[in-house]
């Protein structure tokens, strides 16, 4: 039996999994149904490779693995990938000219792994350049449309991912989050976004930005599905990846259930004062007394040294960026300048005309602060207080259990509303920068809306390795709650 088609869009990754398991659907028309959906709302810019002919035959060997029995939990479901994670059978551009039309010899590990669970890849996803940014703007192929208002950002850098599940165009995707790019799209554009600790998931295969922050994750309906997508993704890659830990695999769905009774959520008051916008506020004040009602109590904490992280953070990646970004020259892959003199003059046509603005000013800045007379002021200072935030959060763990608060401190702004000006873009990620920079995983989950019915997400953050407890109370909040469930009308 068939389900009926119209419905394949508002059955979240779960309900799919086992529609197909049944064999109430076939992946190759689930697989179709979603490629037709891409194209229909292709003007809102999240796809930026799709290769119909790839998607059907990973479809087709998924339909007769589920035949045959030998399944994975993920067979026949359809996923996107941002485009920082390399394939071999689809375009990888990182969002950048400067790799416009590359195809990579292997797939990603977290590509890898989740095609391995049966995953069928249905495209790769816009993002801002080399996942530089918090709205989407700075991708050389154009910015992508928040769906529930198209005049506004879906947030970045993980801005094609967010936009692809709030729209139904996908079940779920993955994302990268460097200082808050899957939490702050995910909180702009309603779904549900986790950053796992650093090192649980391979950077394999990922496109560099920086190497001690980058971390990848995934976006989908709610937190069931996320738990579904991180237990397939998440384990040790010793021979390919350095930083991966030494942690085993882990079912990330088994205690999805346990009660929240005595629960300590900690409530930094820095997350909670002057600059948050009253509709974020009441939204979040709203989720956190259904928390009370599940059981939980709210603990007021401090973090101190919130608003350090703005500063520390944009030395230190933008040190890191310059370093890994330096092998785009145009000798071995990627765009090269048409005319040149010499090696020199090659070089820096092929990066001023590879590279994007916002590429290029965090280049110079890390270059800058790396350069001799500069490192110990700057690179080595931030280092020291990025120990002393990490350090604020063990503090605050001592006193409960998850900490909460906003994602951001507004609703998504308009394309283009903050102008020439980068550290507008820099200050709205002021709260998801902390947990970045201490390694600690963190996730967003939708709990309503604010001003112009845009959504308003709940910034959940866990010590290290507590990924399961942090699903666990994101999906006791949606079990009593729909905001999961709300699509934009499109």
């Amino acid at each position: 039996m068939t389900q009926n088609s119209q419905e394949l869009h508002d059955l979240s990754l779960t309900e799919l999994a086992a529609a197909l398991r049944t064999r109430r659907v076939s992946s190759v028309e689930v697989a179709t149904y979603f490629l037709q959906r891409a194209k229909a709302y292709a003007h809102l810019g999240a796809f930026l490779d799709v290769q119909p002919d790839v998607t059907l035959a990973q479809a087709r060997a998924a339909d007769a693995r589920l035949t045959s029995g030998h399944s994975g939990p993920l067979e026949g479901v359809p996923l996107a990938h941002k485009d920082i994670f390399v394939t071999k059978d689809f375009v990888t551009t990182a969002g950048s000219k400067m790799l416009e039309g590359y195809r990579s010899p292997f797939d990603a590990t977290v590509v890898a792994r989740l095609a391995q669970a049966g995953a069928v890849t249905l495209g790769k996803l816009n993002c801002d350049e080399f996942a530089m940014g918090s709205a989407n703007e700075n991708s050389a192929y154009g910015p992508v449309k928040n769906p529930w208002d198209t005049t506004r950002t879906p947030g970045g850098s993980s801005g094609g991912s967010a936009a692809a599940v709030a729209a139904r165009l996908a079940p779920a995707a993955t994302g990268t989050d460097t200082g808050g790019s899957i939490r702050q799209p995910s909180s702009f554009c309603g779904v549900t976004g986790i950053k796992p600790t650093y090192g649980r998931a391979s950077r394999y295969g990922m496109v560099a930005f920086a190497s001690s922050l980058d971390q990848a994750g995934v976006l989908a309906r709610s937190a069931q599905d996320c738990a579904l997508l991180l237990s397939a993704m998440c384990g040790p890659d010793p021979e390919r990846d350095s930083t991966s830990l030494d942690v085993p695999a882990e079912d990330f769905s088994l205690k999805l259930n346990d009660s929240l009774e005595g629960l300590r959520i900690g409530m930094p008051t820095e997350f909670f004062g002057i600059g948050v916008a009253d509709d974020v506020r009441v939204a979040i004040d709203a989720a956190l007394k259904h928390y009370e009602a599940l059981g939980a109590k709210l603990v007021p904490i401090s973090l101190p040294r919130t608003e350090l992280s703005i500063p520390v953070y944009y030395i230190i990646a933008p040190a890191e960026a310059s370093s890994n970004l330096s092998r785009f020259d145009g000798v071995k892959f990627g765009h090269r300048a048409r005319d040149y003199t010499d090696l020199n003059d090659m070089y820096e046509r092929t990066r001023a005309e590879g590279f994007g603005d916002e590429v290029k000013r965090r280049i110079m800045i890390g270059t800058y602060v790396l350069s001799h007379g500069y490192y110990d002021a700057y690179y080595l200072q931030a280092q020291k207080i990025r120990r002393m935030i990490a350090d604020d959060f063990q503090q605050a763990f001592k006193q409960c259990d998850v900490i909460a608060g906003p994602v951001a401190p507004t609703v998504a702004w308009a394309l283009g509303g903050h102008g020439n000006d980068p550290l507008a873009d820099y200050l709205a990620d002021i709260f998801t920068l902390p947990a970045s920079l201490a390694g600690l995983p963190g996730m967003s989950v939708p709990v309503g809306f604010g001003a112009c019915h845009m959504p308003v997400g709940l910034q959940l953050i866990g010590n290290h390795l507590t990924e399961a407890r942090l699903l666990n109370v994101a999906h006791r909040y949606q079990q009593v709650t729909d905001w999961h469930t709300a699509r934009p009308a499109v």
